[in-house]
C-alpha cells in the first residue's frame, strides 16, 4: 500500500474529463504508466469522448423543436389521445439525444477494469449486509465483548489473519460479526452501529490472489457499498448512507490496515 488513497474510478473519470488538481493528475499519470493496459483504456475512453461530443454537437447547438417544449407537451396531455403517442415518441428521442450528449460530456467512464471476483464478493456482501443488519435480536453471532475470540476464529475459517477496524472515529462502534458462505468459500462479516442506530457493515473473504484494485462503488436501492481487493483478501464496507459519507470509511478502514499492517502482512 502506498501512503495516499489508491487511484479509485473517481480518479479515472475525473481524469478522462479534465477535471483533476495537477498533483492527482500527476499520480494518476504515474499509476496509468505502470499500467499500460489499463492506460491504453482510458486513451480509447479519452478518444471515444472526443469524437462522440464532436459528432453531435451540432445536435446541442440547435434550438429545442417547439413541439419538445413543456407548454406544448403539457398542452398536447390534455388533447384527445389520436395525437399523443408521436409526442411521446418524440420526446423519447429527444431524451435519448440528451443522456448521450450527457455521456459525450463526461460521465462516460462507468466501471473501469474490475475483477470478476470483486464484483461476485460485492454482490454477496450487500446481500448479507440487507439480511443481517435488521436483525434486532441476533445480528451477529459473537458479540463486540469477545472481539480478540471473534477475530481468532474468523482469521481461522476465512484462512487469512483479520482484524476489525475501530471506527469510533467515524462514529461507529463493533457490535460484533458472523461467519458466512461465499461461493464455497468463508466469509467474515462484522458489523458496526452508530449512535443513530444505522448499522454499517465490513465483509472480508479470501480473494484467491495477491492482486490489488482500488476502490470500487455500487449502489443498490438505499444501500451503498465500496469493495476492494488487497493482498489476497477481498474487503467490502456497506451502509444505508450516500456515497460522499460512505467513502471516508472506506478510507479510514484502509489507513488502518496500512498503519497496523493488518491483516495483509498477517500480525493478529
Amino acid at each position: 500500500m502506498t501512503g495516499e488513497r489508491p487511484i479509485g474510478e473517481d480518479d479515472l473519470q475525473a481524469y478522462v474529463d479534465g477535471r483533476l488538481t495537477p498533483s492527482r493528475r500527476e499520480a494518476v499519470k504515474a499509476y496509468l504508466e505502470d499500467h499500460p493496459a489499463l492506460a491504453d483504456q482510458v486513451g480509447q475512453e479519452i478518444e471515444q469522448r472526443e469524437a462522440l461530443r464532436a459528432r453531435l454537437s451540432f445536435k446541442a447547438a440547435e434550438p429545442i423543436p417547439s413541439r419538445l417544449r413543456i407548454a406544448n407537451l403539457m398542452a398536447a396531455q390534455r388533447r384527445p389521445t389520436r395525437g399523443r403517442p408521436a409526442a411521446v415518441a418524440a420526446a423519447v428521442v429527444g431524451l435519448l439525444v440528451g443522456s448521450v450528449l450527457g455521456a459525450a460530456g463526461g460521465i462516460w467512464w462507468s466501471s473501469g477494469p474490475v475483477h470478476l471476483a470483486q464484483t461476485s464478493v460485492a454482490g454477496n456482501a450487500i446481500a448479507a449486509h440487507r439480511i443481517y443488519v435488521g436483525e434486532r435480536l441476533h445480528p451477529v453471532e459473537v458479540p463486540a465483548e469477545q472481539e480478540a475470540h471473534l477475530v481468532q476464529w474468523l482469521s481461522r475459517r476465512v484462512g487469512k489473519p483479520l482484524a476489525a477496524p475501530n471506527l469510533t472515529a467515524q462514529g461507529y462502534r463493533l457490535i460484533g460479526g458472523r461467519l458466512l458462505p461465499d461461493g464455497g468459500e468463508a466469509a467474515a462479516l462484522f458489523m458496526y452501529e452508530n449512535a443513530g442506530g444505522n448499522r454499517l457493515t465490513l465483509y472480508a473473504r479470501s480473494g484467491g490472489t495477491d492482486a490489488q484494485t482500488s476502490f470500487r462503488f455500487e449502489s443498490q436501492a438505499d444501500v451503498s457499498a465500496f469493495s476492494w481487493i488487497d493482498n489476497g483478501l477481498s474487503y467490502v464496507v456497506t451502509a444505508k448512507v450516500d456515497r460522499a459519507q460512505l467513502l471516508p470509511i472506506a478510507e479510514a478502514i484502509y489507513r488502518q490496515f496500512e498503519a497496523t499492517g493488518e491483516p495483509a502482512k498477517g500480525r493478529l
